[in-house]
């Protein structure tokens, strides 16, 4: 299979059936994978200790011998039914090589005859990496206040890629998400995909910092951001504060009960946000924010009171200094509708395949 074929597996968002050990899946995988091991964390560290001690031969008995019998036919029919649902799923290890022929091989003992990833991830990483290194676009930065509804903007264009949506992050202090961020290579996977599947000239991205939560953009995504043209979307304090309260308490609450959590949850994600900008915050304005920020889970006060207080004392002054420094490069400014309908000119201009 060429390079062109494995582009076409990212740009198809074809399922890949990733037989690798969970542990390997949860350091980097590519979007639409599913992980149907061949062999759990355990087995592979017990046949990782024959390879090293005996040699490939008595590795790959031992290996025949735990995957055999019941256990066998359990991961064989997980396969068949990944099959089923999606009939042009490709089997996928770290290279191509002996877990994904053996999966192959016994899949079509079973009936069913499937497609492997040649190269495996490792081919498939190699291009994302690629991919990410020569964003040649005329990139378009989104830029406002906090709490300007800038990712509900950024989700309504065709040209744009949601980078807090694959960092599943909300990008601020307070963005962390109740379900974890994911690795830096498989939110490099995804920042790939997405691009590949990119049709137009002109790339539109929020205004974010060199980190998004945890995780850190490529070097030259940050650069090609720091000198791209800006809109900037302007609306009131009070827009900002009820999308803040919907977004980070009423949405965010919901969410916490679905996943069987308490409000305090919640609570104490945000008293802990507080703890790592106390710093740039200072005694008193914690103090105050803390206050504001219990009274309001206590049902004392509205949510409105800590939140009005975060944005202008801490927040406004800051992004104001920020903006200053980029000044020369809004091209564009205007209410949340003016600026999507600006951003939506964007999207004539096609882009050759990449």
């Amino acid at each position: 299979m060429s390079t062109t074929e494995n582009l076409d597996l990212l740009r198809n968002h074809t399922r890949l059936i990733d037989v690798r050990a969970p542990v390997e899946f949860h350091q980097g995988h590519i979007p639409n994978s599913i992980n149907l091991p061949i062999l759990t964390d355990e087995e592979r560290h017990r046949i990782g200790i024959v390879y090293k001690q005996q040699g490939n031969e008595a590795a790959a008995r031992v290996g025949h011998k735990i995957v055999s019998g019941s256990v066998k036919k359990e991961r064989i029919a997980g396969w068949l039914k990944a099959c089923k649902d999606d009939p042009h799923a490709q089997i996928m290890c770290w290279r191509g090589g002996q877990r994904s022929n053996l999966a192959q091989a016994w899949l079509e003992e079973a009936g069913a005859s499937q497609k492997k990833v040649c190269g495996g991830f490792k081919a498939l990483r190699q291009i994302c990496i690629d991919v990410l290194d020569q964003p040649n676009k005329n990139w378009w930065l989104l830029s406002g206040r906090t709490g300007s509804a800038k990712t509900v903007i950024i989700r309504k264009l065709a040209n744009s890629i949601d980078l807090e949506g694959c960092a599943n992050h909300r990008g601020s202090a307070f963005g962390r998400r109740l379900t974890p961020q994911p690795t830096p290579v498989t939110f490099e996977n995804s920042l790939a995909v997405d691009y590949l599947n990119h049709k137009y000239t002109d790339l539109v991205v929020e205004d974010e910092s060199r980190t998004i939560g945890s995780l850190g953009l490529p070097q030259v995504w940050s650069e090609h951001m720091q000198s791209a043209s800006i809109a900037l979307v302007e609306i009131s304090l009070g827009e900002r504060i009820a999308h803040i309260e919907k977004e980070y308490v009423t949405d965010a609450l919901v969410e916490a009960k679905n996943m069987g959590l308490l409000p305090e949850q919640i609570q104490k994600n945000y008293l802990d946000a507080l703890q790592r900008i106390k710093r740039r915050l200072g005694g008193l304005r914690l103090s105050e924010m803390e206050k504001r920020l219990n009274q309001a889970f206590a049902g004392q006060c509205s949510h409105e009171s800590w939140i009005s207080y975060l944005l202008t004392e801490y927040y406004d002054p800051m992004y104001d200094f920020q903006l200053n420094n980029k000044a020369d490069r809004i091209a564009f400014r205007g209410d949340r509708d003016s600026v999507l309908g600006f951003l939506k000119t964007k999207e004539t201009a096609k882009a050759l395949p990449q």
